[in-house]
């Protein structure tokens, strides 16, 4: 299969960035370009998908549910959901329309290409609590096409966030979790029914209001099927708070190392 990087060389050569782009590293040629994930999906991975049955370089695409799969370069496990629809990113409308699919439940059920990267990796697989799946806002992304970042939690995090497993549910309390502001809402399971796009847009109204926030889901217990889900929001306008909660996440995956 070929490398992300190379495929995106590739696209460079060929009608992306010209001669320069093929001296580039992968990093400089994703920075340069805020659609290569857009042409990965769109170039690579959807016409393989109707035309051959296969996925291209994507580790995954679902037609019908209008998003691929692609495993990420940095890390040993993450992986990125990314709509094989062209969506901008957490601020765009089609996100909250009727019949927008529900890309959090999707990116959650996606875990398990995490699971298997670890154990082909021979690393000990993780509980619910310990993986988590987040978006970026508008202002701390590095790419024009929506992407939720499925990957290990940090533990430190997990640890921090168990002290709310007894809370209400569907109801928001702040917290403060590396000297950074969130808000925390635990939701019930079995499955993950609630849309987070649609739970934090209440709230905040508007393109302009989502587009500075950021959102994690994580299990609020080993199994989230049982305990639930937290969602965990933070933005830009709120004092001590962040347009990113990627930092949440552990793209070493250190709670899967093996003793």
């Amino acid at each position: 299969m070929r490398s992300i990087c190379s495929t995106m060389r590739t696209y460079a050569a060929g009608f992306l960035f010209g001669a320069v782009g093929l001296a580039a590293g992968c990093a400089a040629l994703a920075a340069a370009d805020p659609n290569a994930l857009w042409q990965i999906v769109s170039i690579d991975c959807v016409p393989a998908a109707r035309t051959t049955g296969k996925t291209g370089i994507c580790t995954s695409v679902d037609l019908a549910g209008h998003y691929a799969i692609l495993k990420d370069r940095s890390g040993a496990s993450q992986h990125l959901l990314i709509p094989t629809d062209r969506i901008s990113g957490i601020e765009s409308p089609r996100l909250l329309a009727p019949d927008a699919p529900n890309y959090w439940a999707d990116a959650w059920d996606a875990r398990s290409f995490v699971e298997a990267s670890l154990k082909t990796a021979r690393r000990e697989t993780v509980t619910d609590d310990r993986l988590g799946i987040e978006i970026n806002s508008a202002f701390r992304r590095s790419q024009e096409q929506l992407h939720i970042h499925i990957d290990c939690m940090r533990s430190d995090v997990t640890d921090a966030l168990a002290r709310h497993r007894e809370d209400a549910l569907n109801t928001w309390t702040w917290d403060t979790i590396g000297n950074v502001r969130y808000r925390i809402m635990r939701v019930p399971g079995p499955t993950l029914d609630v849309d987070p796009f649609r739970v934090v847009a209440r709230d905040n109204p508007g393109p302009d209001a989502m587009a500075g926030q950021t959102i994690l889901v994580t299990g609020a217990g080993e199994s989230a099927q049982s305990a639930g889900w937290f969602i965990v929001n933070s933005s830009l306008d709120v004092t001590g708070g962040t347009g990113s909660a990627e930092g949440l996440l552990d793209h070493q995956c250190a709670v899967a190392a093996k003793d």
